[in-house]
C-alpha cells in the first residue's frame, strides 16, 4: 500500500493503485480475514514455549515489523507491481517510458504517446489508470489469500496446522474474493469507486509470487525450528 505512492512521488509513475483501493483493502480485505484468525486452533506445542518477557518483549517487535515489512509485504508488493507493469505493458506502456511520466499524464489538456507511437487523451489514460488500479488491488487479494494461511502458525508448519480445518479462515477468503469480483465485473460500483473490469489472466499474474511467498514462509518456519535460540530465530519469528 505505501511502495504504490512512494514510486508515484520518486520516480513519477502513473499511480499504480488509488485511494479508495487502499481503503478498501484496510476495512474491506483485510478486517474478515484478521478476524478468522481468532478462531484459530493454536499451534502444537505452543504451552511448551516460555512466555514472553513482560518488560523487553513488545506486541509489535522489530521482527514482527521485519517480517511485515521486509519480507512478506514486499513479496505482495512485487505481485502488485509486476501486475501494474504487464496491465500497461499490454496497453501499449513499455515500463521503461512511465519513468517522470505523472505530470503529462494527469494533465486533461495534453496528449501522451505510448511506445507504440499512439496517442491517449487524459479519458483513456484514466481509464487506464482506473484499470490498474483494479488489476493492483486483485493482485493484493491473490497475495493475502496466502498471506492468511502462512500467519495461522508462527513457527509450525502449515500442514501440521491442517489437521482442522478453520472455516472463518474459508468465509474470509471467500469474502475479500468476492469484493474483488464485485469491484471489478460489476461495472455500476466499480466505476463510481474508479475501478475497471480486468481480463481474467491478469489474476494468474501474482499466483508466482503467491506461491513463492507460501515456500519461502515454510523454509522460514523450518529453519526457526531447526535453529532454536539463535540469532536467526530472533531474526525470522515474531
Amino acid at each position: 500500500e505505501l511502495t504504490p505512492f512512494l514510486l508515484f512521488i520518486i520516480a513519477g509513475i502513473p499511480l499504480p493503485i488509488g485511494p479508495i483501493a487502499i481503503v478498501l483493502i484496510c476495512i474491506g480485505t483485510d478486517i474478515v480475514p484478521a478476524i478468522s484468525l481468532a478462531y484459530e486452533k493454536a499451534e502444537y506445542r505452543l504451552m511448551q514455549r516460555k512466555p514472553k518477557n513482560p518488560v523487553t518483549d513488545r506486541l509489535a517487535s522489530h521482527a514482527l515489523i521485519f517480517q511485515a515489512y521486509g519480507q512478506s509485504g514486499m513479496i505482495q508488493s512485487a505481485a502488485g507491481f509486476l501486475t501494474y507493469f504487464v496491465v500497461m505493458g499490454e496497453s501499449g506502456f513499455m515500463p521503461y517510458t512511465l519513468l517522470g511520466l505523472s505530470t503529462s499524464w494527469n494533465d486533461p489538456n495534453s496528449y501522451v504517446e505510448d511506445s507504440f507511437g499512439q496517442d491517449w487523451n487524459y479519458e483513456n489514460r484514466k481509464n487506464l489508470e482506473y484499470t490498474c488500479y483494479t488489476a493492483f488491488f486483485a493482485s493484493i487479494v491473490v497475495s493475502q489469500w496466502v498471506n492468511l494461511i502462512i500467519c495461522k502458525t508462527r513457527r509450525n508448519s502449515f500442514f501440521e496446522q491442517t489437521r482442522q480445518i478453520n472455516y472463518y479462515t474459508v468465509f474470509a477468503l471467500m469474502i475479500a474474493t468476492g469484493l474483488a469480483v464485485l469491484l471489478a465485473y460489476f461495472t455500476e460500483i466499480g466505476t463510481y469507486l474508479n475501478f475497471r473490469e480486468i481480463r481474467i489472466e491478469w489474476w494468474l499474474v501474482p499466483m508466482s509470487f503467491a506461491m513463492f511467498l507460501f515456500v519461502y514462509d515454510e523454509l522460514r518456519k523450518h529453519i526457526v525450528r531447526m535453529f532454536p535460540n539463535s540469532f536467526l530465530e530472533r531474526m525470522l519469528t515474531y
